[in-house]
């Protein structure tokens, strides 16, 4: 273990260096890389270093025991070292584990209403706003690429893309099927309804990460539906692409320009594919094991909101920490969802390497 770590501080040691470097500036990607591997380094050489001087200041304290008059402080002084010393070093093995190559990545957000008709609609509606307003507090850049909406406003399905930092790693946890107990805005007779709404969540993937032969490809342009006035009236930019070996169709219309819709669609397209390819590489590795949480499965139920209660409770947690406030979740506030759900996460994973000896 302390092997790695020296390694892991000197090639910190060296990420800096590379990075005072001028030249490096005039390579966006390898700096972009440079800096990326040093925002992760940086927390694991400190909190090595933090250990390595609790470590010396417990042989302090064990010296002055053999004083008769400081013994008492020595020992008050120990103890609490040692209980500072157990926490870093809990700290440090949760940030040893591997990491999620997919974590700084944007993503593409898709959400679908489900079971309950219109009302199942309306929620979709309010995902996406949750989502919105989540994105705006991350100084994230949420913008649709395509959407169905109903005439009450619902959203039968829409598609969107995250653009920031760590996108991925806080949204991945909300792949999965989201449903609403509450009266809704269609029920006259004020009874509490069950309804649904179903969330995909999928990281961008690069170019270079994903190679797409153009002849697999069947590109189709027509007319945008929605508002745009004469533009969508006059003008095919709105485009449709088909993946045909798999069959997987995306559509992007909410650029005035064909070229930047293509571009869009382009890049769901090859996220889609991507997430696709690593689906299957991972049921081939884990085929009898199911995450506790971040799965992605559309078909599980991982969040209840109930209206009536004031309640979101998320299925994969236990205890009192399953349960958050609506009223904050539903207007983006989902930071302490999302962090608990992390550290369910890590504490999962951390106790699968102990049963394993690691």
């Amino acid at each position: 273990m302390e092997d790695r770590l020296n390694q892991i501080a000197e090639r910190l040691r060296q990420v800096e260096r590379e990075l005072a470097d001028p030249a490096v500036y005039s390579d966006q990607q390898r700096l972009k890389n440079l800096s990326r591997e040093q925002k992760e380094l940086t927390p694991v050489v400190e909190t090595f270093t933090a250990l390595q001087q609790m470590e010396q200041a417990i042989a302090e304290a064990r010296e002055m025991l053999s004083d008769p008059e400081l013994r008492e402080l020595a020992q008050e002084e120990l103890t609490r070292i040692k209980e500072q010393r157990e926490r870093l070093a809990e700290e440090l093995k949760r940030l040893l584990l591997p990491r999620d190559p997919n974590d700084e990545k944007s993503v593409v957000l898709e959400i679908r209403g489900g079971v309950g008709g219109e009302e199942g609609a309306l929620f979709a509606a309010d995902l996406l706003r949750m989502y919105t307003m989540y994105a705006e507090r991350r100084g994230w850049q949420l913008e649709i690429v395509s959407q169905n909406v109903t005439e009450l406003g619902g959203v039968k399905e829409v598609c969107a893309t995250v653009e920031g930092d760590g996108a991925w790693s806080r949204l991945k946890f909300e792949a999965g099927t989201h449903r609403v107990q509450r009266v809704p805005e269609t029920e006259s007779g004020g009874r509490i309804q069950t309804s649904a709404a179903t969330v995909a969540v999928m990281p961008e993937a690069e170019e270079t990460e994903l190679s797409i032969d153009p002849k697999d490809l069947q590109i189709d342009t027509f007319r945008s539906s929605g508002a745009g006035g004469q533009h969508v009236n006059k003008t095919e930019s709105a485009i449709r692409i088909t993946h045909l070996p798999t069959g997987t169709v995306v559509e992007c219309q909410d650029e005035r320009s064909q070229y930047k819709n293509k571009d869009r669609a382009m890049k769901i397209l090859r996220s889609k594919l991507y997430e696709a390819e690593q689906a299957r590489q991972n049921a081939e590795i884990a085929a009898t094991r199911r995450s506790q949480v971040g799965t992605g499965d559309r078909s599980g139920k991982i969040r209840t909101y109930n209206f009536p209660q004031n309640r979101v409770t998320d299925h994969r947690l236990t205890g009192d920490s399953k349960n958050f406030n609506l009223a904050a979740v539903i207007n983006g506030d989902l930071d302490a969802l999302i962090d608990a759900l992390t550290l369910a996460d890590q504490t999962r994973r951390l106790q699968e390497g102990y049963e394993k000896g690691e």
